[in-house]
């Protein structure tokens, strides 16, 4: 049985939060430690700092924030030995392939990707990367001969528009170039403290690599139920942060330090936070003063990863007659 490449990103917007951590950092390493006996060829943990500029706002430090989530993924323990970190502006073939792409896939499709349509919710002047940001991932998917690919549910139609892409030029040139990627879907979500997912645009994060006075303040900040209603647990999103990150073993403990009211239960959970993951912060605060072994991290990624893209891309120029 042939092995296959597994993949899995993160937008370069910040330091990875808490449901970064939860919802694709953990199950990662929990996933290739499972495999280890049928490894994957090739682990692939992309940054993805070319979709992060479709927000202004994040050029800036875009550098800086690529360093803070391999900082992250060091401290939570991962093998960066095992795994081949790279930079997506490092692989310039990413965005050849999405230029071939593009004239692949049709417009009006695009304009009704559900990210897409959320974006002109809330924004009165989209930009063209906001439009091609599907074509662009399934780009970052397609180059890397991943078959399996680690994303969240809002992911699943970025994911089955590379499928289709892969289809139509497979069908087209009459040879199999792309594998169809599979979905590993994150469960494990925790909700932000608004109730809705966690996310930095939304503010509603909780930064396990903050200061604990900042920690407190997030979590204080969690919306709840006017009132502690013990038929209603399961709908308050305190509790279920709380129990995702204490488990269900402790579901007791924690209905009790609800009994003892919001702000008691707050003050618990502040404390589990801390408690559970200080040796994740102790190590990040080692790691992100450690910029030249970070970048030498991704240097080498990068030399590793042009490797499996160059085949991909010569493939794909030679299908279209361009060298």
């Amino acid at each position: 049985m042939s092995r296959s490449n597994f993949l899995t990103g993160i937008k370069s917007t910040g330091r990875p939060h808490l449901g970064n951590v939860i919802g694709v950092i953990y199950p990662t390493i929990f996933l290739t430690k499972l495999t280890k006996n049928e490894k994957f060829q090739n682990q692939l943990i992309l940054i993805a700092n070319l979709h992060s500029l479709t927000n202004f706002k994040y050029i800036k430090n875009n550098k800086n924030n690529a360093y803070k989530i391999l900082a992250v993924w060091l401290a939570c323990g991962i093998d960066y030995k095992q795994f081949i970190f790279y930079r997506q502006s490092d692989i310039p073939e990413v965005t050849e392939l999405l230029w071939f792409f593009s004239i692949m896939y049709p417009y009006n499709r695009l304009r009704l990707v559900h990210s897409f349509k959320e974006n002109v919710k809330k924004k009165q002047i989209i930009n063209t990367g906001i439009l091609t940001y599907p074509i662009l991932m399934a780009a970052d998917i397609l180059i890397s001969k991943a078959e399996l690919v680690l994303v969240g549910k809002d992911q699943l139609q970025h994911l089955e528009i590379a499928r289709q892409i892969a289809k139509k030029i497979n069908n087209i040139i009459a040879k199999k170039i792309f594998p169809l990627p599979q979905a590993i879907v994150i469960e494990n979500l925790i909700p932000g403290t608004d109730g809705t997912k966690m996310s930095k645009t939304k503010n509603n994060i909780i930064d396990l690599f903050a200061s604990k006075k900042e920690i407190k303040k997030q979590i204080m900040k969690i919306k709840t139920q006017k009132q502690f209603e013990p038929n209603k647990v399961l709908k308050d999103n305190l509790y279920n942060i709380y129990i995702r990150l204490a488990g269900k073993e402790n579901k007791e403990k924690i209905k009790y330090n609800f009994q003892m009211g919001y702000e008691h239960a707050k003050e618990e959970l502040y404390k589990l936070i801390i408690n559970k993951f200080k040796r994740e912060r102790t190590l990040y605060k080692y790691y992100i003063k450690k910029t030249k072994k970070l970048e030498t991290i991704f240097q080498k990624g990068a030399k590793k990863m042009k490797q499996i893209v160059n085949s991909t891309i010569y493939e794909v120029r030679k299908a279209f007659e361009c060298n």
